[in-house]
C-alpha cells in the first residue's frame, strides 16, 4: 500500500477544500471591492469602517447598507453551511439542510400565518421568535414521521421534503387569496440580503458565535454518532441528548437565518459537499471549511446580482437556486453514490389473489364522487343535489372541470407508476422527483418566448420540460445504480429552480405573475368544454398505450442482465418509458399545476392495499388519483363558497396527511 493511500482522511486531502474557501472568498472580496468603488473610493473605506461622519450619500449609502450587506451575506452563508453540517452529521444524511429537512418552508410559513391572522403575537415575539417556532414545529414532524429505528437517511429526506412541499403549497396559496397582504413576505421569502444597517449583522454575529462555541463542545460525541448508536453508546456518549442538542443548534441557527434574510437555497447543500469532496472527510474539518465556502458561494451570488445588469431584480435567495439547481444537476454524476442504491422491488409481500373485485369496488367509488362532483355542491341557499332542469343547467360549468381533473389524477397516477418501477424506488413520483417541476419549468420558458401561446405550445412546452427532467433522472440513476439519494437530488434541483423562477417573477412585477401563480396552484377555474375535450383526448391515447408496459414493468426491477436475457431492450424500453411518462406528466400538470402529490399517494395506498402485479397496480392507480383529484376539485369549490380553492393546492392537503401516516407506518 502506498504511503498517501494510509493517510488521514481529514489530513492533507482537506487542503484542497481550505483552498476552495479561499479561493471563493478572494473572489467574493474582489467584486465586493468593484461594487464598493461605485460608491465611494478605495482611499475613503478606510473612513466608511472608522465611522466617519459624512453627508455625501453615496458614502452614506456605502457604509450603511452595501457594508452590512457584504457582512450579512457571509455570515448567512456561513450559518447555513455549518447548520448543512450539523444536519447532515447528526442525521447521518449528505441530503439533510435546513431547506431538504422543511426548517425553511416552516419558518417562512409561520411568518404568513401570524402576519394574516396574529399580528398582535407577530408585534410580540418579532419575526425571529415566530420563524423559530415555525422551523422547529417543521422538523419535529421530520422527525416524527422519519424517524425509525434504522435511521433511513432516504425516509428522513422523502419526510423533509414532502413538509417542506407541503408548508410551501399551504404558503402558496394564503398568497394567492391575500397577494396585497403578503407580497412583501413572498418576497422576502424568496430571499433577499437588502440593509438598512448593521442591526441584523450584529444579531446574526452574535447567534452564530453562540451557534459556533455549543457546536464546538459538541464535536467530538456527534463524531461518534457516526460509527452507529450501539458504539457510540459503549463509549459513553448520550446519543438521544446529542442529537437533540445538536438538532435544536441547527435548527435554531437555520430559523435566526431565514427571519433575517428569508429563505436561501443550495447553500447549506452545496457547501458541506463542495467540502466533502474536496477532501475534509472528517467532522472537525468539514466544520471549519463547509462555512468558509458556505460563505464565500453565498456573498460571490450576491455580489454577482448586484453587478449583472441583468440580474439586479432578482433576490439572492432566487439567484443561488437558480445558479445552484444546474450546478447540482451536473455534478451529480461525479458524485459517489452516498446511500444504499435502490435495487429493491417495488412489489410488497402481500397480493391480491382476485384483483378484479377490488377493481370493481373501485369503480363504483369513482362514479360515485364524479357523481357527487356533478351533482352535489353548494348555493347560496346552501347544499343542494341537482336533477332535471337544474341539473342541465349546470352541467356546462360543471363537467369541463370534472372531466379534466378526473384525467389529470388517472394520469399523474400512472406517472407515478412508471417511475416507481422504472427507478425501482417505491417513493419515486412526479412531484418529488422534479418531473412535474420540470414540466411547469418548460412552460414558464415557454411564456416568455411567446406571449400568448396555443394549447398546443404549451403542452409540447410541459412535455419537452417533463422528458428532460426524466432524463436527467435516468442519467443519473443509470451511472449510480439508481441510489435514492442522486434521484432526490434531482428533485430538489428542479424544484429550487421552479421556486426561484417564481420568486423573481414576483420580484419583477410581471403582469403574467398572479396568472402563473393560480396555474401553479393547480386551478381549473378557466377549464373551457374545449380544453377539457382535448385534455381527456390526448390522455385516453397516453393511457391506452399503458397495457403495453405492464410486462416491462414487471421485469426491469429485476436488473438489467435480467431484462436483457428474458428479451427485454432495457435502453429501447426505457427511452419508451422515458416519453410516455413525460407525455402523461405534461399534460396532467398543464391543467392542474406541478404540485399535487397524487402521483405519489395513489400508487402507494393501491400497493399496499394489494394490488402488487404491473396491470392491476396501474388500473387501481388510475382510478385512485382520478378519483382523489375529482373529489379535490369538487371540495375545493365548495368547502368556502363562494371563494374556491384551487384543486392542485386542495389535492395537496387531500393527500399529504393520508401519505404522511402511510410513510409513518411503513416498516
Amino acid at each position: 500500500m502506498r504511503a498517501d493511500a494510509a493517510a488521514p482522511a481529514g489530513g492533507q486531502p482537506a487542503r484542497a477544500a481550505v483552498t476552495i474557501a479561499l479561493v471563493l472568498l478572494l473572489a467574493a472580496a474582489g467584486l465586493s471591492g468593484v461594487t464598493l468603488s461605485r460608491l465611494a473610493a478605495p482611499a475613503e473605506w478606510l473612513g466608511l469602517l472608522a465611522g466617519q461622519a459624512t453627508t455625501d450619500t453615496s458614502i452614506l449609502l456605502a457604509a450603511h447598507s452595501l457594508l452590512p450587506r457584504i457582512a450579512v451575506g457571509l455570515l448567512a452563508g456561513a450559518g447555513l453551511a455549518l447548520a448543512g453540517v450539523v444536519f447532515q452529521n447528526v442525521l447521518r444524511n449528505p441530503l439533510a439542510e435546513p431547506a431538504t429537512l422543511g426548517v425553511s418552508a416552516g419558518a417562512q410559513l409561520a411568518l404568513v400565518v401570524a402576519t394574516l391572522w396574529f399580528p398582535s403575537i407577530a408585534d410580540t415575539l418579532r419575526a425571529e421568535g415566530i420563524a423559530f417556532l415555525g422551523a422547529l414545529a417543521a422538523i419535529l414532524l421530520v422527525i416524527a414521521i422519519g424517524w425509525s429505528r434504522v435511521l433511513s437517511p432516504t425516509r428522513m429526506i422523502v419526510a423533509g421534503v414532502f413538509v417542506s412541499l407541503y408548508a410551501g403549497a399551504v404558503s402558496g396559496v394564503l398568497v394567492l387569496f391575500n397577494q396585497h397582504y403578503l407580497t412583501g413576505v413572498f418576497l422576502w421569502g424568496s430571499g433577499s440580503l437588502v440593509q438598512n444597517g448593521w442591526d441584523a449583522a450584529w444579531s446574526l454575529s452574535g447567534r452564530l458565535a453562540f451557534a459556533v462555541a455549543c457546536i464546538a463542545m459538541l464535536t467530538r460525541p456527534m463524531a461518534l454518532l457516526s460509527i452507529g448508536d450501539e458504539s457510540a453508546r459503549a463509549l459513553g456518549v448520550r446519543v438521544p441528548a446529542v442529537r437533540l442538542a445538536a438538532l435544536a443548534l441547527a435548527t435554531a441557527l437555520s430559523a435566526s437565518i431565514v427571519s433575517a434574510v428569508g429563505m436561501i437555497a443550495f447553500i447549506g447543500l452545496a457547501a458541506p459537499a463542495i467540502a466533502r469532496a474536496a477532501g475534509a472527510r472528517t467532522l472537525s474539518a468539514q466544520l471549519v471549511t463547509a462555512p468558509l465556502i458556505g460563505a464565500g458561494l453565498l456573498c460571490l451570488t450576491d455580489q454577482f446580482v448586484q453587478l449583472a445588469p441583468f440580474a439586479r431584480e432578482i433576490p439572492t435567495g432566487a439567484a443561488t437556486a437558480l445558479i445552484g439547481g444546474p450546478l447540482l444537476l451536473w455534478l451529480l454524476p461525479r458524485m459517489r453514490a452516498t446511500s444504499v442504491p435502490a435495487t429493491q422491488p417495488v412489489e410488497g409481500q402481500a397480493r391480491l389473489a382476485r384483483p378484479a373485485p377490488m377493481l370493481l369496488a373501485g369503480c363504483l367509488v369513482t362514479a360515485l364522487v364524479v357523481a357527487c362532483a356533478l351533482m352535489l355542491g353548494r348555493t347560496p341557499q346552501g347544499w343542494s343535489w341537482l336533477a332535471g332542469q337544474d341539473l342541465a343547467g349546470m352541467l356546462p360549468w360543471r363537467w369541463p372541470r370534472v372531466l379534466a381533473s378526473f384525467m389529470a389524477g388517472g394520469m399523474l397516477a400512472a406517472a407515478g407508476v412508471l417511475i416507481q418501477r422504472t427507478t425501482s424506488n417505491p417513493l419515486g413520483s412526479p412531484e418529488i422527483l422534479g418531473i412535474s417541476s420540470g414540466a411547469a419549468l418548460g412552460l414558464i420558458a415557454l411564456l416568455f418566448l411567446m406571449p400568448a401561446p396555443s394549447q398546443f405550445w404549451q403542452l409540447a412546452a410541459t412535455t419537452a420540460g417533463a422528458a428532460l427532467a426524466f432524463a436527467v433522472i435516468l442519467g443519473v440513476g443509470a451511472r449510480s445504480g439508481y441510489a435514492q439519494d442522486k434521484l432526490l437530488l434531482v428533485g430538489i434541483a428542479f424544484g429550487t429552480m421552479l421556486s426561484a423562477l417564481a420568486a423573481v417573477l414576483m420580484a419583477s412585477g410581471d403582469p403574467r405573475m398572479a396568472t402563473l401563480l393560480s396555474w401553479m396552484a393547480g386551478s381549473t377555474y378557466g377549464m373551457t368544454e374545449g380544453g377539457a375535450l382535448v385534455t381527456a383526448a390526448v390522455g385516453c391515447l397516453l393511457l391506452a398505450l399503458l397495457p403495453l408496459t405492464a410486462r416491462p414493468l414487471g421485469i426491469l426491477p429485476l436488473g438489467e442482465q435480467v431484462a436483457r436475457a428474458l428479451g427485454i431492450g432495457v435502453s429501447r424500453t426505457r427511452t419508451g418509458l422515458l416519453l410516455l411518462t413525460a407525455g402523461l406528466t405534461a399534460t396532467a400538470t398543464l391543467t392542474v399545476g406541478p404540485l399535487t402529490f397524487v402521483g405519489l399517494l395513489a400508487p402507494h395506498m393501491t400497493r399496499l392495499a394489494g394490488f402488487q402485479k404491473p396491470a392491476a397496480h396501474l388500473a387501481a392507480s388510475i382510478l385512485a388519483g382520478a378519483s382523489i383529484m375529482v373529489a379535490a376539485d369538487w371540495l375545493g369549490r365548495s368547502v368556502i363558497f363562494p371563494y374556491q380553492i384551487p384543486a392542485g393546492l386542495f389535492a395537496s392537503f387531500l393527500a399529504g396527511p393520508l401519505f404522511l401516516i402511510l410513510l409513518r407506518r411503513q416498516s
